[in-house]
């Protein structure tokens, strides 16, 4: 009896466990599928637009009259007439008479060298008669020839000598007389007068400053290494010059007349002469804003043409390739021709095409061919595997809405 038991004891318990992990194995739920993960890298893109482009070379500069002039009286006396217009700021046109000398002295001078001449004159004609007297005394001589002295030509040539130097006389005393009134030699605008009515002058006192208003001119100081840009180095250029009036941002045109030909010691910067005809808008009387001489002025130097070209930054541009995104959505690098580089941008003439997809966004391990996907692609991409988490939110969302109400 006792061994029986020993027997069915442990093939009860072995029947029981088998029966226990039964049950327990039909309990265990299988283990829920893996979703598959999709490491396709996820980039930005935007679209390469390519269009004309015309490269430019900034500067800045001072507007300054191309023609300035010291006025300097050239005879010495009174002030005894100013002009109303000659005053800071005012603006004279050439020929006007500015200031005026007292005149009386070389008028007395003058009459005295006319005088003077009137007696050269009378002592000429007469040395010229008393000669063809002496030619006519002579004539009736036969044995011997007359001499220079005899026929008094030495005389002749003294009277001669003392007209001209009478004429000459005459030519300064005019000169003189005309110097007493300064007048303005072109259109021009006072800078500053240095006289006043009745205040004594003496030859070579400054007597005021004129500025030019036909002309103004900006030095405009050029990198030597942006003239590449500039047709003819920018010879002939358009300049579109920036600045204020009355506090309000201005544009005026003006064209390159000529570069300096040097290089600044102090800046190391090449310098192109840009022109402006009638700064002041004096001539044409148009609606043109001033430009005032003084002002600070930006310029842009209009530069050569590119047909096709477009501006990418520069932090897309690697070793001379920018990555793009095909047709099929994969990674291609493609080398460019860079013309310029412009502050953060580049400008790119060749090695992309219009409507090309410029990956803007940065990539951890590229490698050219690999695929790519956008953001929009993976948003759609899961909708369309998940089409009944996007109904249970729908549902969710109706739901909440109706308990709201």
């Amino acid at each position: 009896m006792t061994r029986k038991k020993q027997i069915i004891i442990p093939i009860v318990i072995l029947i029981a466990g088998l029966l226990i992990f039964f049950v327990f194995s039909s309990m265990k739920k299988p283990p829920a599928e893996k979703e598959e993960i999709d490491n396709t890298p996820i980039v930005s893109v935007e679209s390469i637009s390519l269009s004309p482009m015309t490269l430019d070379v900034d500067s800045y500069g001072v507007v300054k009259p191309k023609y300035e002039t010291e006025l300097v009286a050239q005879v010495s006396g009174q002030v005894v007439e100013l002009s109303e217009t000659f005053v800071r700021g005012g603006f004279v046109k050439a020929g006007q008479l500015l200031a005026r000398i007292d005149p009386s002295d070389y008028e007395a001078a003058l009459i005295e060298a006319e005088a003077t001449m009137a007696s050269a004159r009378a002592s000429l004609e007469t040395e010229r008669a008393q000669g063809q007297v002496a030619k006519e005394e002579w004539k009736q001589i036969t044995d011997t020839s007359p001499t220079e002295l005899s026929l008094r030509k030495p005389q002749l040539a003294q009277e001669i000598a003392r007209v001209k130097s009478a004429q000459a006389s005459i030519l300064r005393a005019k000169r003189n007389l005309e110097r007493t009134e300064i007048r303005a030699p072109y259109d021009a605008m006072i800078d500053n007068r240095n006289v006043g009515l009745g205040s004594f002058v003496s030859t070579g006192s400054m007597v005021g400053k004129l500025l030019g208003t036909a002309i103004a001119e900006v030095r405009l100081p050029v990198a030597d290494n942006q003239l590449q840009f500039l047709i003819n180095q920018g010879e002939g250029a358009t300049v579109n010059l920036t600045g204020t009036f009355s506090g309000l941002k201005t544009q005026w045109s003006a064209k390159i007349a000529r570069g300096e030909g040097v290089i600044d010691d102090t800046s190391r910067m090449s310098y192109l002469v840009a022109e402006i005809h009638d700064p002041y808008a004096l001539v044409q009387k148009n609606d043109q804003t001033p430009l005032r001489f003084g002002s600070y002025v930006k310029a842009k130097v209009l530069g050569i043409e590119i047909a096709q070209a477009a501006s990418v930054p520069r932090y897309l541009v690697n070793d001379g390739r920018v990555a793009l995104m095909n047709n099929e959505s994969r990674l291609h690098y493609s080398p460019v021709t860079i013309v310029r580089q412009d502050g953060q941008n580049i400008i790119i003439s060749s090695g992309i095409a219009d409507g090309d997809k410029l990956i803007v966004s940065a990539l951890d391990y590229p490698i050219d061919g690999m695929k790519l996907a956008l953001i929009g692609d993976k948003k759609i991409k899961k909708k369309e595997q998940n089409p009944e988490d996007t109904n249970g939110e729908s549902q969710v969302a109706q739901n909440d809405t109706g308990s709201g109400e």
